[in-house]
C-alpha cells in the first residue's frame, strides 16, 4: 500500500468529531435546505470534522443513493472549512463502493460502522475492515468499535496491514477496558476518539483519548467546542461542569438502548427553527412528556 501522509487527518480525529442529523422535509425525503443549514451552523460555531452517515445521520434508515447525496452535500458545503471522515458500511462491495465515492466525493476519510452480522469473528473483522482500507488507500480509516469482545491485539494486526487504519471510533461503555485495549492496540499507533460522546469524553481522555464524537453538537455546539476545550487543557473540573449540563440530555438519547438517540437531538433543533423532528423507522417521535424534558433543557442553553 503507497504511503500517504495522513497527518492532518489525524488532527482531525483529536477534535469534537460532529455526527450530523439528516433532516426530512414534509414529504418524506431529505430537505438540502434544513440539511445546509445544520451544516452551516456546525461551520460558523467552529467545528472541524464532520461524519456525514453517522448513526446521529441514521446511516441505516437512509437508501445508497440518500447516503452518497449526503456525503456530497456535505464535502461541498464544508468547502475546506472541515475535514470530512464519511460513515459506510453494510456487506463489503457496498462498504468498498462508499468508500470510493467518498474519496472521489473529496472526503479525507471513511469511518467503517461496525459489520451488521450475527456471527462476526476476529479474523472476518480483520478482513471486512481490510477489504475497506485496501480499497481507499488515499483516505484515512476509522473502525468503528462497539464489541466489547474483540481484542486489542486483532486491531494491531489490521494496522500493520493497512497503514491508513490510523483511529478508533470507541464505543464500547467501559473506560477500563478502554484503556486496556488502546494500550493493547497501540496507544500512540491510533487516535482515540472517545465514540459514546460528551458523557463519556472526561473518562476517556483520562486514558488517552484525544478526540470525541458528538450528536449533541447539532444542538449546542458552543458546549461540545467548549468542553473540547477543557480536556485539552486538562482542566477536568471545567470539563465536568459542562458534563452536568448536558448530562440530562444524553441520558434522555441513552435510555431504553437509546431507542431516542437520535429523536432527542431532532426535537432540540426543531425548537430551534432547524429542521423537522421527523425520523423514520425503527426510531419514532418523542412523547409529549420527552418532548417537555428536552425543551426545558434547550431553554436554559439558550438564556
Amino acid at each position: 500500500m503507497a504511503h500517504v501522509d495522513h497527518t492532518s487527518h489525524r488532527a482531525a480525529l483529536a477534535d469534537v468529531v460532529a455526527i450530523p442529523v439528516t433532516p426530512f422535509g414534509a414529504d418524506g425525503g431529505i430537505d438540502p435546505g434544513a440539511h445546509r443549514a445544520v451544516l452551516h451552523r456546525l461551520l460558523d460555531a467552529g467545528v472541524r470534522t464532520l461524519t456525514p452517515n453517522g448513526n446521529t445521520g441514521e446511516f441505516y434508515a437512509l437508501t445508497p443513493e440518500e447516503r452518497r447525496t449526503v456525503t456530497e452535500v456535505t464535502v461541498a458545503e464544508a468547502a475546506g472549512r472541515a475535514t470530512v471522515v464519511v460513515g459506510v458500511g453494510h456487506d463489503v462491495p457496498t462498504a468498498v463502493a462508499a468508500a470510493r465515492h467518498a474519496r472521489d466525493a473529496g472526503a479525507g476519510l471513511v469511518m467503517v460502522h461496525q459489520p451488521v452480522h450475527p456471527y462476526v469473528s476476529r479474523d472476518g473483522w480483520i478482513g471486512y475492515h481490510r477489504a475497506v482500507a485496501e480499497a481507499v488507500p488515499e483516505l484515512g480509516v476509522v473502525p468503528y468499535i462497539r464489541n466489547p469482545h474483540l481484542a486489542g491485539e486483532a486491531l494491531a494486526e489490521l494496522g500493520e496491514a493497512c497503514p491508513n487504519v490510523i483511529g478508533v471510533k470507541y464505543a464500547v461503555p467501559d473506560a477500563v477496558h478502554f484503556a486496556a485495549f488502546a494500550r493493547d492496540a497501540g496507544l500512540e499507533r491510533f487516535v482515540w476518539v472517545a465514540g459514546l460522546a460528551e458523557l463519556y469524553a472526561p473518562a476517556y481522555f483520562a486514558c488517552g483519548a484525544t478526540g470525541f464524537t458528538s450528536g449533541l453538537v447539532n444542538a449546542a455546539p458552543a458546549v461540545s467546542l467548549g468542553m473540547l476545550g477543557a480536556l485539552r487543557a486538562g482542566d477536568y473540573p471545567a470539563a465536568m461542569k459542562l458534563w452536568a449540563q448536558i448530562r440530562t440530555f444524553e441520558e434522555l438519547r441513552a435510555e431504553r438502548q437509546s431507542a431516542d438517540n437520535v429523536s432527542v437531538v431532532k426535537e432540540a433543533l426543531a425548537l430551534l427553527g432547524l429542521c423537522r423532528r421527523d425520523v423514520r423507522p425503527p426510531s419514532h417521535e418523542l412523547t409529549a412528556d420527552r418532548r417537555d424534558a428536552v425543551a426545558a433543557l434547550v431553554a436554559g442553553w439558550t438564556a
